[in-house]
């Protein structure tokens, strides 16, 4: 029988860079898949396949474009689903290949086949060539991320009515989709299948969506996926799917019905624990399959079993699982390392994407906080003439009392990479004289942030600090 000094249950970011932490401290380590291919629900099904499908979508039908060449403007008039997959293909092959690599050059073993705990110390693997082998470890990584939530009265076929993973082998693009669930991945979809011209209709049973992002942001987010299409339905509970065969009729509380050719359920996500036999190490899930841990180690309950990434729940970001990985790694062979940033980002690929760093306006309110709001929309940059961007817009919170910034929420083309200004100036406990007294490249969208520092700026008192200077400087 077999002896690991670390045990990683799950190959996605969490188990990846546990794995490769392990390695690079010359421990014994074994890294266990039930897929038979390396990566993860990361790779596989959710971020990089979604990514890279976004990224298609806006390149064939040249929607960047649009604003100078009109909205009829494609780079590929008649765009298939094939299209769609090629890129993916070759992106999930590379992700994997370079997974494939890391692991070999760090010395980690791999086993495909599904693993469940017999005892503390002690795990059993149904391996894809039909074996069945016992492998003990002095500690356990769980790191098995989360799967689809498919109830019970939705009729999933796998080609009409599907849920995220499947929708990723669509035979065929729709001329009209239904997407229920405004979370992250629904509200993705959503767009960027609107990007492609397809009519979607989008359905939160809730009021409200993506509740943790600041609602000014929201509602410019809500204003500009409407204009580019998208038929937004909040407030709308879902009484009955049907498959009618040449389509799929979906019936709200409120008596409105909506017809489309595909159905696209997103609504949530279960932790992928099931199979695990949890109940053998003394451990229990929650209601939605997910573990409790300490934050600061990702101890469970059982001091020698860890959990991170999705499957541990909030925030559920690939970037993030990377960094709880490595931490739990450390902890678990004694190893010290720096503590997390509390400040991380926050990135949604949709079309537009948001992204955010630190605190919403609502935030700052809840705690007592007195701030000051900038403004910045990327209409007022050059870049972003250039781009042809008519929408985009950057909000800055700085606090009055010590004038550092307090969060920063962008929407509009790029976000995800220009949020990590923000992060840097976050984590430095950099104030709003930051952004007024440094020079940005011009011409570039990064110019947002000194448009909506000055914007707070002129609205705050003078610090002392500068009327002393301007009185030396004879002012």
């Amino acid at each position: 029988m077999s002896h690991y000094d670390l045990i990683v249950i799950g190959s996605g970011p969490a188990g990846r860079a546990a794995a490769i932490q392990a390695g690079k401290l010359k421990r014994k380590v074994l890294v266990i898949d039930r897929k038979d291919r390396l990566g993860g629900v990361s790779v596989h099904t959710g971020t990089i396949p979604s990514k890279t499908l976004r990224e298609t979508v806006l390149n064939l039908s040249g929607w960047r474009e649009r604003s100078f060449y009109g909205r009829s403007y494609r780079v590929k008039d008649d765009i298939h689903a094939g299209d769609l997959k090629a890129r993916l293909n070759k992106t999930l092959d590379y992700e994997v290949d370079v997974l494939e690599h890391q692991f070999n050059r760090n010395h980690v073993a791999t086993l495909m086949g599904s693993a469940r705990f017999v005892d503390p110390h002690r795990i059993e693997v149904a391996t894809h060539a039909g074996e069945t082998v016992h492998i003990t470890s002095d500690r356990f990584l769980i790191a098995t991320g989360t799967r689809t939530h498919r109830p019970e009265d939705v009729p999933f076929n796998g080609s009409t009515v599907v849920d995220s993973d499947e929708f990723l082998e669509l035979a065929r693009i729709p001329r009209s989709l239904v997407v229920v669930g405004a979370g992250v991945i629904g509200v993705e979809y959503a767009t960027m299948f609107t990007a492609l011209d397809v009519r979607v209709t989008l359905i939160e049973p809730r009021d409200s969506f993506l509740d943790f992002i600041d609602r000014q942001t929201i509602g410019e987010f809500t204003h500009q996926i409407r204009e580019n299409g998208l038929d937004l339905r909040l407030g709308s509970a879902i009484a009955k799917i049907e498959d009618e065969g040449t389509h799929i009729e979906v019936s709200l509380a409120n008596g409105r019905h909506v017809r489309a050719e595909m159905l696209l359920y997103a609504a949530g996500r279960m932790g992928a624990t099931r199979h695990l036999n949890l109940a053998a190490v003394g451990l229990a899930a929650d209601s939605r399959d997910r573990l409790e841990v300490d934050r600061k180690t990702y101890q469970t309950r059982v001091p020698h079993i860890y959990a991170a990434g999705d499957v541990i729940g909030h925030p559920s970001l690939a970037s993030t699982a990377l960094q709880q990985g490595r931490v739990a790694a450390c902890h678990a062979l004694e190893t010290p390392t720096l503590p997390e940033s509390p400040w991380y980002p926050y990135g949604i690929y949709s079309v537009p994407e948001i992204s955010t760093c630190g605190m919403s306006e609502e935030e700052a309110q809840g705690r007592g906080i007195p701030y000051e709001v900038g403004i910045a929309r990327f209409r007022e940059t050059s870049r972003g003439h250039i781009m042809g961007l008519e929408q985009g817009l950057l909000k800055m919170l700085v606090s009055l009392k010590t004038r550092r910034l307090l969060g920063v929420q962008i929407v509009g083309e790029g976000a995800t990479e220009l949020i990590h200004i923000a992060q840097a100036v976050l984590n430095l406990k950099g104030t709003v004289d930051y952004f007024v007294e440094n020079s940005f490249n011009y011409p570039t969208l990064a110019e947002a942030y000194k448009i909506a520092g000055l914007n707070a700026f002129n609205r705050m008192p003078i610090p002392e600090e500068y009327k002393v200077r301007r009185k030396a400087e004879g002012a």
